[in-house]
């Protein structure tokens, strides 16, 4: 007797989203240089992690970034 359960099903979709991106890459997304991203990380505004000798910049350190960059503009106005 054939069944029409074609098997197990995923109980959720998950999507893949890149979490930690290389310095270069969170540079394209603040839209901005590389050079420029790696000054902000030398003055501590943007902050990384390291993997192995890789230095990525975690989605959360690039929301933050971005928080930093509202409130200097908010107390400059």
């Amino acid at each position: 007797m054939a069944t029409d359960n074609p098997g197990p099903q995923p109980t959720t979709a998950v999507p893949l989203v890149r979490r930690l991106h290389p310095v270069e890459d969170a540079a394209y997304v603040l839209g901005f240089e590389r050079t420029t991203a790696w000054q902000e990380i030398r003055l501590g505004r943007l902050r990384t992690v390291r993997v192995g000798r890789r230095r990525l910049v975690p989605t959360e350190y690039i929301e933050e970034y971005v928080e930093l960059l509202k409130q200097e503009a908010r107390s400059a106005a």
